[in-house]
Formats: structure tokens, sequence, C-alpha cells
């Protein structure tokens, strides 16, 4: 049970880093000058295509990261729980600060970005943190840097529109420290993390919500990609039950894929209608599910809306899978699945029946 002057410590400490993160925002805002600039109107400025028009700074992922840091410092005062596993995901969280950085800054190579993203897994992997699905580690080995890359990139691609990523992933830290709450789990380094993060978002999401004055850049959403990856294996497909082993192998795949459901449908949905157009999947455009829930009549506004109202059904359906449900079976299988299906299914129809204007920029 959480005692009274823990509660009033973690309260404290997430007021006081939402208040750090406006500042830290506000402060790069104002000073901001080319780092991270988008939608540049320079003819030969080969910068991402982005949903607005406007040139913006992309500082968000510094100040990210800078309240991780934090973060991790205080919970290693506070728990002295830091093991080899933790540190390794610091160095592979710093590495795709880092990659996101140099792309923000210099427009790197795809290769070489698609090389930083193997190195961040295979740190993750090699420091004990990876998927554990089955018996076979190889197997496991390959899940978990397919895993980490392709969150990585999800997260990326998400990012395009107002708000979109920055609410998606507040729901996925929120649902983490629910369940950290439910089980009475305070003592784990990940709950003053994730606690973190929720204020680092939100603190910036004051600035990133419709109509922005900041994005968050390849430096936020390499980070946050990484980050989520971890947390991801650590907590969703390695999930357990409250006797400590592991939970079933279908509810565990099921809780991971529910809890990260939209940037998961976003990047296949995306992926399958390029390969179908005989088109690179990694070429930005106007395509992805936010936009054509545009074209379908919302403003960017309502996108981001609809988005938070389908992570939160998702971050309890997660929580309600991973630890309310008594007898898992086919039933269970069939209910949680449906949902899934359901969600993709949606956002994929409307990709097919609507068509983005044809000019990129």
């Amino acid at each position: 049970m959480l005692k009274v002057n823990e509660l009033l410590f973690y309260i404290s400490f997430f007021i006081i880093l939402v208040g750090f993160s406006a500042l830290i925002n506000g402060l790069f805002l104002k000073f901001a000058r080319t780092l991270g600039m988008r939608n540049s109107n320079n003819i030969n400025d080969e910068t991402i295509i982005r949903w607005g028009s406007t040139s913006k700074p992309a500082f968000g992922g510094i100040s990210f990261y800078i309240l991780f840091l934090f973060s991790f410092i205080v919970a290693a005062f506070k728990h002295n729980l830091i093991d080899t596993q933790v540190l390794g995901i610091l160095v592979s969280v710093s590495l795709g600060f880092m990659i996101g950085l140099a792309d923000d800054a210099y427009n790197t190579k795809p290769l070489l970005k698609f090389l930083g993203q193997v190195l961040c897994a295979v740190i993750l992997v090699v420091t004990g943190t990876q998927i554990k699905l089955f018996e076979n580690d190889l197997v496991n080995i390959f899940l978990t840097i397919f895993w980490v890359i392709g969150m990585m990139n999800s997260i990326n691609m998400l990012d395009n529109m107002d708000a979109i990523t920055t609410s998606v992933s507040i729901f996925v830290f929120l649902t983490t420290l629910f369940l950290f709450v439910i089980n009475g789990d305070f003592n784990n380094v990940f709950f003053i993390i994730c606690l973190g993060q929720v204020a680092a978002l939100l603190g910036f999401l004051y600035f990133n919500w419709n109509p922005s004055r900041m994005y968050m850049g390849d430096t936020g959403s390499m980070f946050l990609g990484v980050l989520l990856a971890a947390v991801g294996i650590l907590f969703f497909w390695n999930a357990v039950g409250p006797d400590g082993a592991p939970l079933e192998f279908s509810r565990r795949v099921l809780a991971a894929v529910t809890v990260f459901l939209l940037p998961i449908a976003d990047t296949t949905t995306v992926t399958i209608n390029r390969l179908l157009k005989k088109q690179s999947p990694f070429v930005g455009g106007k395509d992805h599910t936010t936009h054509h829930l545009s074209y379908a009549g919302l403003s960017d506004r309502e996108v981001a809306l609809v988005f938070c109202v389908i992570s939160m059904i998702s971050t309890f359906l997660s929580i309600y899978i991973i630890r309310f449900v008594k007898v898992w079976g086919p039933q269970s299988i069939a209910l949680f699945g449906a949902y899934c299906v359901t969600i993709f299914s949606i956002l994929y129809y409307l990709t097919r029946i609507k068509r983005p204007p044809k000019e990129n920029k």
C-alpha cells in the first residue's frame, strides 16, 4: 500500500516535471532558430513531408530526453535498483535520441538511420530486454529486433499531424502506470520513468495541440520509439500474472497489440497501400490513417480526439486482458481479437475509399 508521504512525493514529482516540460519547451520555442525546422520553403530542402504547411521548430524530443534523464536519476537515488537491464535501456534510448537529433540536424541517410535502429535493438537484447514468447531464443531475438525497429519507425511515421504521437504515447505510458498501481509495484524504477514521461509529454502537448507551435521531430519520435518498445517488451509482451508466472502466449500477444494498436494499424495500413501501389513504405506522404480521417471530414483536432478515445479504450482493454480476465480461453481471444481487427479494418477501409490529394510537398 502506498504511504501518504510517498503519494505526496509522486504527486509533487509529477507536477514539477509537467512545469519543467512546459518551461523547457517554452524556452526552446522562444529561442528556436533553425534546428529541427520543418516544411521549409527552400526548394532544395528535403525534409520529411508533414501535414501542416507552416515551418515550426522540432524541439520537443530534447525536452523528453532531459526529463527522462532526470527521472532516471531520481529513480536511481530513490530505489537503488539500477541493474544491467535498466542501464541497457538507458544506453539504447540515448542512442535513439542521438539518431533522431542527427536526423533533425543533418537529414542523415536512411541506411545509417536503420543501422542505428538495429544497434538500439541489439543493445536491448544483449542487456536482457527481449521478448520471451517462444522456446527458441533465436526466434525471440529476431522478434525483439523486429519489434524495436518497427516501433521506432511506427512512432516516427505516426508523428504526421498535431498531437497524434504525443497523445498515443501518453496513453501507453499511462497503461503501464495503471498496471504498477494495480500491482502495488511502486518500487519499480519504471514507475518513476513512466510517470516522468507522462509529465514530459503533457507539458509538450500544450505546444503540440492543434494549432501546434512545435513538433517533437525525429529526436522525439526516435527516443519515444525505443523507450516505448522497451516498455512494451517488459510489461506487455512479457506480462506476468499476480503470481509472477508468465501469462498465456495469446494473452500477451493481444495485450501488446491492443495497447500499441494505433501505431501498428497506421504503419501496417500505410505499408500495405504503398506496396500495392509499388511505392516505398519509407518515403513520406499524406496517406496515413490520420490524413484519411481528415479527408473524411474531420478537423485536425477531431482526428486527435478520435485517436485519444481509441487509445483510452485500448488502455482499459489491455489492463483488463492482463489483470482481470480470470479464465483465458477461445472466447477471450475472439473478443479482444475482434476489437483489434475492427479498429484496424475501419482505419484501413477509410484509406481505400478516400484518396489523398495528388500533390506531395
